[in-house]
């Protein structure tokens, strides 16, 4: 369900993009570049229509996006608790091979000194 709202949404995302680039600006913007008032649009369906279309067209996407993101982000949160790593240090530990310390707590560094290890026996030469 969530992959497609979210397919939805970037469908709605272009198609917005698309709807805002094919209005005509009052200042001579992308549109007026591409044509101006007489670009392909406004020669199908006439200046006024093509106005009306891409107006509503640009509210309906855009009341669509802001939905379809309200809903995917209450999809998204969390619901189970965090747990802090805290926790998780705090549980019983199982067997290590490094000594306790006295207050219950495994050093970072062996208490005890180890002895070096001794050099492997030369083997014999035949």
């Amino acid at each position: 369900m969530y992959t497609l709202l979210l397919t939805l949404l970037i469908l709605d995302a272009l198609l917005l993009g698309v709807v805002i680039l094919l209005q005509a600006g009052k200042g001579g913007g992308l549109a007026a570049s591409f044509g101006g008032a007489s670009s392909s649009s406004d020669s199908f369906m006439g200046t006024r229509q093509a106005g009306n279309l891409l107006t509503k067209a640009s509210w309906w996407c855009g009341g669509i996006f802001l939905g379809l993101a309200f809903i995917l982000q209450l999809m998204s949160t969390r619901s189970a608790v965090p747990t802090s790593v805290l926790d998780r240090l705090s549980a019983p530990a199982t067997e290590s091979a490094a000594p306790v310390a006295p207050g219950g707590a495994t050093p970072a560094l062996p208490l005890e000194n180890t002895p070096p290890a001794e050099p492997p026996a030369p083997e014999p030469n035949n």
